[in-house]
């Protein structure tokens, strides 16, 4: 498990939880997924790992845009996280194989008395390895503390579609329960198989603290999405000139987009008043990256989702 405690901002958030001690059965859900390629060179989910609460079944075939892509969902019996949670997710895909991960509901972080919940996540693509990770938004409930900690390991010929949805709360809960969480950090960093470091990005809000209605943070907007693209540099080049950037007023939707450092790839970002239009910029989006590195379109979403 990760040391936590030495990101400064959880320092006010040490106490060992009463009801359950953390690490406990139950609280430390932990996932380890490898894709690789078959004999037929079908990709296929090879290994899977998982300790309850989190759940993952046999990898599914339903992408018409890309039918031998494996689909995964992961799937909580947990309910919210709580507090004290630790999570780990692992992920692998082996040279030439491919995926797509998601989460089977939005990820609601529930009200926190003594310590927070956090992610740990690990990625690593070797060569010319292919994925699509598009998890539902998270919903930090009012006084929750919520730490992610991301670490990308990459080969120079892999992709990778790393998107996250972060909504400032449960909106339509009574009479609203917007930006009254107590902490969300997150921080994404990625490398090279030989260490040689690419990018590094950490987000610390702390609304209670510091107010995030003011131009330059989230202003009137109430959803942020954050999309990672690690690709090689030409992919990078074409996938930047074919995406449009804009700020719609009238849908009160704003989209743009810059290149990461050392020429690795893009990042991608949507501020929007609610999820779904926010959800359809990304999937738009992944449908120009996936059309440029795999020649295959991106279906439309399921009504249902």
């Amino acid at each position: 498990m990760n040391d936590y405690a030495k990101c400064r901002e959880v320092s006010s958030y040490l106490t060992p939880t009463k009801a359950m001690r953390m690490g406990a059965p139950g609280k430390f859900g932990l996932l380890d997924l490898v894709f690789e390629l078959d004999k037929d060179k079908k990709s296929i989910m090879r290994h899977w790992d998982r300790r309850a609460p989190l759940i993952v079944q046999q990898e599914l075939y339903f992408d018409e845009g890309m039918p031998e892509m494996p689909c995964v969902y992961i799937l909580s019996a947990g309910g919210p996280n709580v507090d004290g949670d630790r999570y780990e997710n692992r992920f692998t895909v082996r040279k030439d194989a491919y995926a797509y991960i998601s989460t089977g509901a939005a990820t609601k972080i529930a009200e926190m008395i003594y310590n927070f919940s956090a992610l740990k996540q690990t990625f690593v693509l070797e060569e010319n390895a292919y994925l699509e990770y598009m998890p539902e938004q998270t919903i930090p409930c009012r006084h929750s503390r919520y730490v992610t900690d991301t670490d990308i390991e990459i080969h120079p010929s892999a992709t990778l579609f790393y998107s996250e949805i972060y909504t400032g709360g449960r909106k339509y809960y009574g009479e609203g329960e917007l930006f009254e969480y107590d902490l969300l950090s997150v921080c994404t960093r990625a490398h090279r198989p030989d260490g040689t470091p690419l990018f590094r990005e950490k987000l610390v809000t702390e609304p209670q603290k510091h107010p995030v209605r003011g131009i330059g943070t989230m202003h009137h907007y109430d959803v942020f999405a954050n999309v990672i693209v690690l690709t090689p540099e030409k992919e990078a080049a074409e996938i930047y000139e074919k995406t449009k950037v804009f700020i719609d007023n009238q849908q009160r939707l704003a989209v743009g987009i810059s290149y990461l450092p050392n020429r690795c790839g893009l990042i991608f970002k949507v501020l929007g008043m609610e999820t779904p239009p926010v959800k359809n910029a990304i999937r738009q989006f992944c449908s120009v990256v996936r059309m440029q590195v795999k020649g295959k379109p991106l279906p439309e979403e399921f009504a249902w989702r």
